[in-house]
């Protein structure tokens, strides 16, 4: 009789933990940050001083990596920045597997290409530089779907046609500089709905 109320406890501890160890499986953690950041890696065709291909190594932790910053509470990766190191390359879809990034910077380097929509999936993003590269045709409308982000820079780029009006929804934008690109026509966004904006640099267009 003892064994037998004995019995729903450690059959309930042991469907808890079966529970537990699938969840945590399910679960994006710093390996799938891991793998986003390899997918870019791949994508590199041009790395003259080798930053990447000697420190991107998957014998040492993800936070160690250069240009690679991580959140103390959940240790996922939370920037990135990768300006200034005469990087030649595409953006991976796999990089909207970044969710707890905040801030992402890729400026002053040579990434061209089209923007993979997956990037939608970083709805913790503030800070977005983009800035100095050469990606080309029209600046992609879901960029006004971030609406945590503060600063969105794509300056001096070969983005075509219009500013989108969907721009209008990023309340919390404080600078937008899209100077030296090659846009036209009118601005079909409302700037009082952006009322902390305070820079807009639109130059050379």
């Amino acid at each position: 009789m003892a064994t037998a109320d004995f019995l729903p406890p450690i059959m309930f501890l042991l469907l808890f933990s079966i529970f537990r160890i699938t969840l945590s499986t399910n679960s994006p953690d710093i390996t799938t940050d891991q793998s986003a950041l390899l997918a870019l890696k791949s994508h590199i065709t041009h790395d003259p001083h080798s930053l990447l291909a000697t420190n991107w190594s998957t014998s040492t932790s993800v936070c160690n990596w250069i240009g690679v910053t991580c959140g103390s509470r959940h240790h996922r990766v939370t920037a990135l920045d990768l300006s200034s190191m005469d990087l030649t390359g595409t953006i991976p879809s796999q990089l909207g597997n970044l969710s707890f990034l905040h801030s992402f910077s890729i400026c002053h380097n040579s990434f061209h290409g089209s923007l993979p929509t997956e990037l939608t999936n970083l709805h913790r993003l503030k800070h977005l530089n983009f800035g100095n590269n050469s990606f080309g045709g029209e600046i992609p409308s879901w960029f006004g779907y971030f609406g945590e982000l503060q600063s969105l820079l794509l300056y001096m780029n070969n983005f075509t046609g219009v500013i989108p009006s969907s721009f209008g929804n990023l309340s919390k934008l404080e600078t937008l500089s899209l100077f030296n690109n090659n846009l036209r026509g009118q601005i079909h966004i409302r700037i009082d709905y952006c009322s902390n904006l305070i820079p807009l640099y639109l130059e050379n267009n």
